[in-house]
């Protein structure tokens, strides 16, 4: 309730700018998305500009227009959610038991170029025509072990460990 009454009197005098720190912590699934229409309604009928600094992520995805990414106290990337969603990169991911034999079936029976073997026995493949369906059947007539396979779509928080460069040990 603290959150929400401190919301409701910060928007009570319609300021141009509102600054607000981590505005749906401790709230519910149901009031995290009455505060989320809210203030596309704020920003969209009355022109409101809302700056939110917020760790929780998938909420910022949801509801921003604009996110800066700040790194140990600077700003290091300021860009439009339409942005990081243009240059997206989904691949598919897949963990099998050889993974050169599994290479050499992409390449050759499949006539995958874009992957790349990663640690682990994972591969990541980056060319989007070809279905999971079809990479596993094929690998799998040919004796490659798939232990997992499966498509992945990178996130504003894969973006932001990209960016600050705190990501490069994920897989």
């Amino acid at each position: 309730m603290k959150q929400r009454l401190g919301i409701a009197r910060a928007i009570l005098c319609r300021p141009e700018l509102l600054l607000l720190d981590e505005p749906v912590n401790g709230l519910d699934p149901a009031g995290i998305k009455q505060i989320r229409d809210l203030f596309k309604m704020l920003c969209k009928e009355y022109g409101i500009t809302i700056i939110i600094s917020s760790h929780i992520l998938p909420e910022i995805e949801n509801i921003a227009d604009i996110i800066g990414i700040i790194n140990h106290g600077r700003m290091v990337k300021e860009v439009a959610i339409k942005e990081i969603t243009e240059m997206n990169t989904s691949y598919t991911w897949l963990v099998a038991g050889d993974t050169k034999k599994a290479a050499y079936i992409l390449s050759e029976k499949l006539g995958i170029n874009n992957f790349k073997i990663m640690e682990g026995n994972n591969i990541h493949i980056y060319d989007s025509k070809i279905h999971v369906k079809d990479i596993s059947r094929e690998l799998t007539l040919n004796g490659v072990d798939i232990n997992s396979i499966g498509q992945k779509t990178e996130s504003l928080e894969d973006y932001f460990l990209k960016i600050t460069g705190e990501g490069k040990n994920n897989v």
